[in-house]
């Protein structure tokens, strides 16, 4: 009998670097749809399939918010329109406002066939070089003017409101800009227009407790500013005492100031600017958001992140789609989520998470275009590149379709050997709340481009024999079971010997 080895690997994925690399660390390497609670691995939750039937169009946007009689709504916004339910009743109405055109599925880049207005050139006349500026995919902002919403489409511009009639269509905001990027509403019950007229640097705000009052006069609270960057605004998140402005180059703070001013802007940070104005979670008086060159954070100061897995997320990236990039919050289990397109996609078809209780990341794949925090609602509510609604972190399954081993957590490859001896593996204890759901597969080299010989898959029941050796072993873990399984330190009953 030789010595039992536990198999202690910390919570996280580490992909910063070769497998054989990551295994000298000890780490784990790969990962889908499994999530460490208090450093045991599990499954992450399943999803279910909402009654809403397909979205029109590519579903980029969702928000869920609260009426003056508590009655849950909530809006859907695709390149196509935007569409509302209570929720309960899971029927979508569209109220999609008079005038609007549907936007792009795809962002393109701001040169040749298809870029610009119709008919804003001469048919045949060459084009100046725009420079590769990107455009990105038609999405939508909202927000709640007290019970009624507010919404801005960027490619069509105009601000609107709806005010709960599922019998008619949302309207123009009166007097408000137009050509805008977004809109969001201020504590202090100004409605606030950013990328206003065209202009990718000004940010407009109405009069307090008045959105059709744009002008300034001494008489109201309206204004507008113009934030020195070289940068486009992207989006604003809100965070304790202020507001972050994103541009697609640097930060800026938007802070109530009061008479004569308003508001005052400071710009934070000359970095962290991110293409995608869906990327950002405000989390508990911060934010967080993955920008062109990794994740960011602000909390009283921006910092960018470490993270385990950023190169290889950013080495996977369909970089021209990076404005489908979108965040969410999934408190229960103090995680972030992004959902992003990889090179081969172009639309989001993997995730990375960072669990902020206990600092580790994670990745997985998963096909998903929009998602609504749980808060007003329930449970996380994200939309498929399918065209519809699940909720998730409900049951186990793909809506009822076993995901069986595609819940799985592989691991670095170990270096255990020492010259000509290798690790001989006898036996595996496993250490498993709930044993026969999960397996357990061994993969050896005995040189690190040598060939790679898979051993099991065993069960993780009780003592099982296993006969496997090698100068390098990774081990990978899958689950067999749709459940709440669990699975703590296992441990070899091995011994180092001689290759022969």
């Amino acid at each position: 009998m030789g010595a039992l080895i536990p198999i202690d690997i910390p919570p996280g994925v580490v992909r910063n670097g070769t497998q054989f690399q990551v295994g000298t660390k000890g780490r784990w390497y790969d990962a889908n749809l499994v999530r460490w609670i208090a450093g045991i691995l599990a499954p992450v939750g399943g999803w279910t399939r909402r009654d809403t039937g397909v979205v029109p169009g590519m579903c980029r946007d969702l928000f869920a918010w609260r009426d003056n009689s508590v009655n849950r709504w909530l809006v859907v916004g695709s390149n196509e329109g935007m569409y509302v339910a209570k929720t309960g009743s899971d029927t979508l109405h569209d109220i999609t406002p008079a005038g609007f055109t549907a936007g792009r599925v795809n962002a393109i880049r701001g040169f040749g066939y298809g870029y610009g207005a119709y008919g804003a050139s001469s048919y045949g006349t060459a084009r100046a070089d725009a420079g590769g500026r990107l455009v990105g995919a038609a999405g939508w902002s909202f927000d709640n003017w007290g019970q009624y919403l507010i919404a801005c489409a960027p490619h069509d511009g105009r601000i609107v409101e709806w005010q709960l009639d599922t019998a008619t269509v949302a309207t123009v905001v009166a007097n408000a800009p137009t050509d805008c990027k977004g809109a969001f509403v201020t504590p202090e019950r100004h409605l606030v227009a950013i990328a206003v007229n065209g202009d990718p640097r000004r940010v407009s705000w109405s009069d307090r407790e008045d959105n059709t009052v744009w002008t300034p006069a001494t008489t109201n609270l309206a204004g507008s500013y113009d934030l020195q960057t070289n940068g486009e605004i992207q989006v604003a998140v809100r965070v304790r005492g202020q507001t972050l402005i994103l541009t697609t180059q640097d930060v800026f703070s938007m802070q109530f100031v009061g008479s004569p001013y308003v508001y005052g802007f400071e710009r934070v940070s000359g970095t962290g600017g991110t293409s995608s104005p869906r990327s950002a979670v405000g989390l508990q008086g911060r934010a967080v958001w993955m920008a062109n060159d990794g994740f960011y954070i602000f909390d009283g100061l921006v910092t960018k992140m470490a993270c385990d897995v950023e190169d290889y997320v950013l080495s996977d990236i369909n970089a021209d789609q990076f404005s489908k990039v979108i965040g969410g919050h999934n408190r229960e289990f103090s995680e972030v989520w992004w959902f992003y397109p990889s090179a081969a996609s172009v639309e989001p078809d993997r995730y990375v998470v960072w669990n902020y209780r206990e600092n580790h990341w994670s990745i997985g794949r998963l096909a998903r275009t929009a998602f609504a925090s749980p808060g007003v609602l329930e449970l996380p509510l994200m939309a498929s590149t399918d065209g519809y609604l699940y909720d998730h972190e409900t049951g186990w399954t793909d809506d009822g379709a076993a995901l069986g081993a595609d819940r799985y957590v592989e691991s670095g490859a170990v270096d255990a050997g020492d010259g000509d001896r290798v690790l001989r593996a006898t036996r595996l204890i496993p250490d498993e709340k709930t044993q026969g759901q999960t397996q357990v597969v061994f993969k050896t080299r005995f040189t690190p481009n040598g060939p790679e010989t898979e051993h099991g898959p065993y069960a993780l029941t009780d003592y099982t024999d296993v006969r496997f050796s090698g100068r390098q072993v990774a081990v990978r873990i899958e689950a067999v079971a749709d459940d709440n399984w669990r699975v703590g330190i296992m441990r070899l009953d091995a011994q180092k010997a001689g290759k022969r």
